[in-house]
């Protein structure tokens, strides 16, 4: 087992439960529909959630394949992911024995929690973000992935994610919860795009 993959083991793993909670939030209150309002802001949100846990895949794959078996790796991997299984697990309210027939209306559990959902989801990307900082300040390789696009882009994340979260108007949160959200939709169609464009990959062949 590479180092890699033995920190994946345990990273993937706290990523995957977050990626449980967010859809077994979701499920339950499916089952609970018919008392349930569900609103629009809540299922954005969920949206923008499950998408920037998708590119965590991505960025360990990416930034953490290379990396030496380290404790402190683990730490920094268990802070990150344990702060996105908190968004994951608030994002969506629980569904309880008690008071079954209250109404759950999802727009007023965005609004009570939107907070502590979009703080926890840029803690984590500032997480690795300094993470980053840091291997650039040591290796010049490391450096030369702030390009302006990235750059850019991070700039649009951060302060869209923080408006979102901590803004007093309520247009003002919407407008960027949907810049957010149109951010991360584009960098998922721009990596279609890519994936097409170089041919996709060939079918599997059995001997």
């Amino acid at each position: 087992m590479s180092a890699f993959e033995f920190f994946f083991s345990f990273y993937g793993l706290l990523l995957g439960l977050s990626v449980a909670e967010l859809v077994g939030g979701f499920a339950r209150l499916l089952h609970e529909r018919h008392r349930v309002r569900f609103g629009w802001l809540t299922p954005l949100l969920a949206l923008f959630v499950a998408m920037d846990l998708a590119t965590f895949w991505v960025q360990a794959w990416r930034f953490f394949r290379g990396a030496p078996f380290n404790p402190a790796l683990l730490l920094i991997g268990l802070a990150i992911a344990a702060t996105f299984y908190v968004a994951a697990s608030i994002t969506f309210p629980r569904v309880t024995a008690e008071g079954a027939e209250a109404r759950i209306n999802l727009d007023d559990h965005f609004w009570a929690h939107r907070r502590i959902v979009f703080g926890c989801v840029l803690a984590a990307n500032a997480m690795v973000w300094l993470l980053l900082a840091l291997l650039s300040l040591a290796d010049p390789l490391w450096a030369a992935l702030w390009t302006p696009r990235i750059l850019i882009g991070l700039g649009v994340f951060a302060l869209s994610t923080a408006v979102a979260g901590f803004a007093p108007g309520r247009r003002v949160v919407i407008a960027a919860l949907l810049v957010v959200l149109i951010y991360t939709i584009w960098n998922i169609v721009r990596a279609g795009h890519i994936l097409f464009a170089s041919g996709g990959w060939l079918p599997a062949t059995g001997g």
